[in-house]
């Protein structure tokens, strides 16, 4: 099992920033894909930034692309997700997710492919 547990989520005005953070713990983090995924009130989970297990590769959705970036630190265990330029369509809560022990090359975007997630922590852009 992995624990993931995310923190950063808020309130900011348009154009603002946050910095989102997600801590592992139980098996081992440094071989496994991470990524972030979102999902507004009434709308279906999307996929944001995922970063493989080296961090060599990584991809991000366009909505968010120049504004959002990915990035982890395996001595750690965490990832962090850094929020630039938000505007109110980034509102949604934020989960972290991790998946199964992999050597993949390509960072994956499709929530199919994690295994596990976190409980989410809100963020909300005001206009």
């Amino acid at each position: 099992q992995v624990q993931l547990v995310e923190s950063g989520g808020g309130v900011v005005q348009t154009g603002g920033s946050l910095r989102l953070s997600c801590a592992a713990s139980g098996r081992t983090f440094r071989n496994r894909d991470m990524g972030w995924f979102r999902q507004a009130p009434g709308k279906e989970r999307e996929f944001v930034a995922a970063i493989n297990w080296s961090g060599r590769s990584i991809s991000y959705a366009d909505s968010v692309k120049g504004r959002f970036t990915i990035s982890r630190d395996n001595a750690k265990d965490t990832m962090s997700l850094q929020m630039n330029s938000l505007k109110p369509e980034d509102t949604a809560v934020y989960s972290c997710a991790a998946g199964p022990p992999s050597f993949n090359s390509v960072a994956p975007t499709n929530a199919k492919e994690f295994t596990y997630w976190g409980q989410g922590t809100q963020v909300t852009v005001s206009s």
